[in-house]
Order: C-alpha cells, then sequence, then structure tokens
C-alpha cells in the first residue's frame, strides 16, 4: 500500500499540471456567438443593391449625354462652326433650352471666338444634380441596422 500512494499523488500532479497547460494554450481569440454572424446578404437588401445600382446608371448615363452635347456646343462655337450647318444648327436647338438659364450671368465676350460661359455653367450644374440625385437615392436606400 504504501507504493500505491506515491502513484496516485504522481497522477494527480500530472493531470493538474496536463489542466494547467491546457488552460495557458488556449487561443486568445473567442469564436463568434450566432448574433453576431454575418451570413450574407438577404434578398431585400441584394434586390435594393440591383435597384440602387440600376437608378445611378440611369441618372449617370443620362446626365452624362446631356454634358456631352453641352460640351460639343461648347467646342463648336469656341471654333465658330457654321450655325447654318443642320448638324450644328440642330445641337444648338437641342442644347438651347439646357443653356438659357444660365445666359446673361456673364457678359458674352465680342470677337471671333465666341466663348460659350453659360454652357459651361450648365455643364457644372448638371455635373452636381447628377452627384446629388445619386447621393440622395443612396441615402434613402441605405441598410440601416438598429
Amino acid at each position: 500500500m504504501a507504493t500505491s500512494a506515491p502513484r496516485d499523488h504522481d497522477t494527480t500532479e500530472r493531470v493538474e499540471r496536463y489542466e494547467r497547460e491546457r488552460i495557458v494554450q488556449r487561443p486568445a481569440y473567442t469564436t463568434p456567438t450566432a448574433s453576431n454572424v454575418n451570413v450574407g446578404p438577404t434578398t431585400t437588401t441584394v434586390a435594393r443593391n440591383d435597384v440602387v445600382w440600376t437608378v445611378t446608371r440611369v441618372v449617370t448615363l443620362l446626365f452624362t449625354v446631356l454634358e456631352t452635347l453641352l460640351l460639343l456646343r461648347f467646342v463648336l462655337k469656341l471654333f465658330g462652326a457654321n450655325a447654318n450647318q443642320p448638324l450644328i444648327s440642330g445641337l444648338y436647338r437641342i442644347t438651347e433650352p439646357l443653356v438659357r438659364p444660365f445666359q446673361g450671368i456673364f457678359p458674352e465676350p465680342s470677337g471671333p471666338p465666341a466663348l460659350d460661359l453659360a454652357a459651361l455653367l450648365a455643364v457644372a450644374f448638371f455635373f452636381l444634380i447628377a452627384a446629388l440625385i445619386v447621393a440622395l437615392v443612396r441615402a434613402i436606400t441605405v441598410n440601416r441596422t438598429v
């Protein structure tokens, strides 16, 4: 019996040492709980993102076309394009309603190279309007988590 007591003591000491080492060797991080797990977008989130993407692209396309026409008008006026030519007169007719609100803000420079400052102001204005619309659409449709 005297020999069995040290063995029990040795076994108990080994188990305690193993438990201490196992506790020390645990990883520093813990696995997230189920409430913190992000399982991915839901179908409503995906549908909402598709709508936002579509509206953003349509608005960007529409305003890019308008800005391109206005820049083309500016360049053609700058180089003194013949306004009697059907393509040029058509472009001027199409862009006139877009430029009209900005005419008269700055005096028209006299001389052969006519700077159409109203067209440049219209380009800047439509760029800002497009950016505002896109920002509003994104702000309205943002995912709100509580």
